[in-house]
């Protein structure tokens, strides 16, 4: 579904922990966009995948762990794709002003035509240690290393995207980068 200037697309993507999760559901907040988290998608198929000999949550450790595997899955990367492009038309029809996806494939493949395409990128151990501080124990290098090296759709910064290195960067300076580039667009609309 190609963009339009009367409805908005935001594609964020990165690696694990790099704030694009927090930092889309901040712009869902101020520009009335429906924020979808693909990444849960991916954390919820693998919750219930792992929860079939035994229970789970979809941040757990053993999720974390997991997660990154099941999203190589050439057929399951191609059924959440169709979903994910879907989400658009959601928000069309529940008055949105637009969509604001987070994920590792989102400005290269599921919406290459985005208005916005957005890379969140920071240092390996930063990360490691946002997410300790979350409580969640997450491999975020290894994640990272099997998200761009798996042949279907890998974690790559898509060709013309803004890349953000959000190492020192709180969330509201994160946010604040990401919403006057759409604030100016949406000024000279």
């Amino acid at each position: 579904m190609a963009p339009s200037a009367s409805f908005l697309i935001v594609a964020i993507d990165g690696g694990a922990a790099a704030g694009k999760s927090s930092t889309a559901r901040a712009l869902s907040e101020r520009f009335h966009l429906l924020h979808s988290d693909t990444g849960s998608y991916f954390r919820a198929l693998t919750a219930e995948l792992l929860r079939r000999p035994i229970g789970n949550e979809i941040r757990s450790a053993a999720v974390n762990g997991a997660v990154s595997h099941f999203a190589a899955i050439p057929d399951l990367r191609t059924t959440l794709m169709h979903y994910e492009r879907g989400q658009a038309q959601v928000a069309r029809d529940h008055g949105f002003r637009g969509l604001v996806m987070d994920g590792r494939d989102i400005g290269s493949v599921i919406f290459p035509s985005a208005d916005f395409r957005f890379f969140l990128y920071a240092d390996p151990a930063e990360r490691a240690r946002r997410r300790a501080e979350e409580g969640q124990p997450d491999a975020v290098a290894e994640r990272d290393r099997l998200d761009s090296s798996r042949s279907t759709a890998p974690l790559a910064c898509p060709a013309g995207a803004i890349s953000i290195d959000s190492t020192h960067l709180n969330l509201g300076q994160v946010v604040a980068r990401m919403a006057a580039a759409i604030a100016e667009r949406l000024g000279a609309a």
